[in-house]
């Protein structure tokens, strides 16, 4: 059975959607089949960080209500076992049945080894419907005050959901910038109240990619985002993987 992940942060500029495309495409390279789904209703972009924005998407919401099978969701061009549905734009997100989503998961819990769920930034109705219909959550943060306040009160809800399996990204993470404010990985930990999975530093190869309608991992294959990113999928398939900070 197939594992079914979100991705969450709780704010907007975390970098969360470009996580969640670089973890998608980090997995699909080691072959595991991947689905990834913008879960982002009415604000839907994954598919450019994915590379796939020419393509003409499935809304998850078309193939749950039947009106599309799983299969016919789009493939990467390039890494075949990974697949994406977007995220339907005629509706808003409390208007969308939770039973819906958790069905068609449930389908795709046999067809792949990971679904990547890429939610909305915030704490409201679209982080919900994610929120009932995930079983793992990694929560994206910036190293900035504001940033890892919020991802600790996701992580509160998330607790008070019997949402327990969560962890952090510090994304973003820029060294001088920490050492100038006296700030360290832990005290982010310490603040968020999560464990760690995995740190992604600034790079400016991340929004580059997007510009030019590509994936990162074939803008930079080796820049330090698309490491970091490589790191943290070995680390979700089980896999010991230090944390560096490069």
């Amino acid at each position: 059975m197939g594992e079914r992940i979100a991705i969450l942060s709780g704010k907007g500029g975390t970098g969360k959607t470009s996580v969640c495309a670089g973890l998608a495409v980090a997995l699909a390279r080691e072959r595991k089949r991947v689905l990834c789904v913008d879960c982002d209703v009415g604000l839907r972009n994954l598919d450019i960080s994915l590379g796939v924005q020419d393509g003409a998407a499935l809304s998850f919401l078309e193939v749950a209500r039947g009106q599309y099978p799983l299969d016919k969701a789009i493939r990467h061009p390039q890494f075949p076992k990974l697949s994406f549905l977007t995220a339907p734009m005629n509706c808003t997100a409390d208007q969308i049945d939770p039973a819906l989503l958790t069905a068609l998961l449930d389908q795709a819990q046999g067809e792949f080894d990971y679904i990547l769920l890429d939610a909305p930034a915030g704490v409201g109705a679209g982080f919900r419907l994610v929120a009932q219909a995930a079983r793992r959550f990694l929560l994206v943060t910036g190293p900035g005050p504001a940033a890892v306040r919020d991802a600790a009160r996701v992580g509160e809800l998330l607790e008070l959901m019997g949402r327990n399996n969560v962890r952090l990204i510090v994304n973003r993470v820029d060294k001088s910038m920490l050492r100038a404010v006296r700030l360290t990985i832990d005290d982010v930990m310490d603040t968020a109240g999560l464990a760690l999975t995995g740190i992604v530093p600034e790079d400016p190869n991340v929004p580059l990619a997007s510009s030019f309608g590509q994936c990162l991992s074939l803008y930079a294959p080796r820049c330090p985002a698309a490491r970091a990113y490589r790191r943290i999928a070995r680390r979700l398939q089980g896999y010991y993987e230090p944390i560096p900070l490069r």
